[in-house]
């Protein structure tokens, strides 16, 4: 499947529609290329929000993809980078997602198979976090 264009500069807002585009069709790790997006050419102070953003999105991919350690690993690393910010930064539900991460971390180690992308896509703003 091809990339997501790289450098691509977008709002907060857009960053998290497309994002969400993304998830919700199965496309983790294009969601992760837009995340990485907003993080390299968004302001300093925002880039932990991103880049725990990205770490989950690339951390679906791997579980997506049968690798339960790296997806496990990454999906509790890129919790671990947004836990404790801003509650509502651009609409964004923290601690939903940092939720939605830890559980699917422990399904993944448990179950081992691989995850349906979308199946399991986080919700990124308004609600629990939980898959659409």
């Amino acid at each position: 499947m091809e990339r997501q264009p790289e450098g691509v500069v977008r709002s907060p807002a857009e960053t998290v529609r497309e994002a969400q585009r993304l998830l919700d069709a199965g496309m983790p790790f294009h969601a992760h290329e837009v995340f990485e997006d907003a993080w390299k050419s968004g302001p300093e102070a925002s880039a932990p929000l991103w880049r725990g953003l990205a770490q989950l999105a690339v951390g679906l991919t791997h579980a997506a993809r049968g690798n339960a350690v790296g997806g496990a690993r990454l999906l509790r690393r890129g919790a671990d980078g947004i836990e404790g910010l801003r509650t509502d930064p651009h609409g964004i539900d923290v601690p939903g997602l940092v939720r939605w991460a830890r559980e699917l971390a422990g399904r993944v180690e448990q179950a081992g198979p691989a995850v349906d992308a979308a199946r399991e896509a986080p919700r990124l703003s308004g609600g629990s976090g939980a898959g659409g």
